[in-house]
């Protein structure tokens, strides 16, 4: 059974003067160990992929499983903790809470669901992203390399099987971009599933498939 499994999904926007097409009939399968990376441009509804297939946007048609599981089928409460227990989120504006330091973001999922000697993970992830140095200090005082670090230690404190990451790199350097890419390629080999949503040649070189967007569908 694949990680990921997505069939027939849509998804429509009202407007004027019709609906706005974002996701048209797409079909997709990711296994475990597998990185894959969707390529398109701006608008293409890349985005709108990565939250249908995150359990935030419900989807207008189609079929969504991850890791067997239907996140549509499932109430609104039971989505999020599945959401929480099993998907890691890395995207380009980071979404770190301001007043708290690394240590303190990394932990933060552990508050939606419970992680197994949560506060000893954090440490280790922090340490494995080159942090460790940094651990009491805020978003305001890291780079910006640093605050998506951050933010990816804080995806994998769950253990997911599954990272889905929003044009990750779109604001790093490329030194910064290599060590982000490089931790999500680790993570596939050892097992999880990404899904990496860009639109550049660089990022989208670390996955070991590329699927092209263009208007609400995918192509190899």
């Amino acid at each position: 059974m694949a990680r990921i499994h997505v069939e027939e999904l849509s998804k429509a926007y009202p407007g004027r003067p019709g609906a706005v097409q974002a996701l048209d009939k797409v079909s997709l399968e990711a296994d475990a160990g597998d990185f894959v990376a969707v390529r398109g441009p701006s608008g293409c509804g890349k985005t709108t992929l990565l939250l249908t297939l995150g359990g935030l946007l419900q989807p207008t048609t189609g079929l969504i499983e991850l890791d067997g599981t239907q996140p549509y089928a499932l109430s609104p409460e039971a989505r999020s903790r599945f959401r929480a227990q099993h998907i890691g989120f890395v995207f380009q504006q980071f979404h770190l809470v301001p007043y708290l330091n690394v240590f303190e973001n990394v932990l933060a999922p552990s508050v939606a669901a419970p992680v197994a000697n949560a506060r000893e993970r954090a440490r280790e992830l922090i340490e494995r992203v080159g942090l460790g140095h940094r651990a009491d200090h805020h978003p305001a005082e890291l780079s910006t390399g640093e605050r998506q670090r951050t933010a990816l230690a804080r995806a994998m404190l769950n253990n997911p099987k599954v990272l889905l990451a929003d044009e990750p790199t779109g604001n790093l350097d490329e030194g910064n971009a290599e060590v982000v890419l490089g931790h999500m390629k680790a993570f596939a080999e050892d097992g999880g599933t990404v899904l990496l949503v860009t639109h550049e040649d660089h990022a989208a070189s670390f996955a070991s498939r590329t699927l092209k967007m263009r208007e609400g569908r995918l192509a190899p």
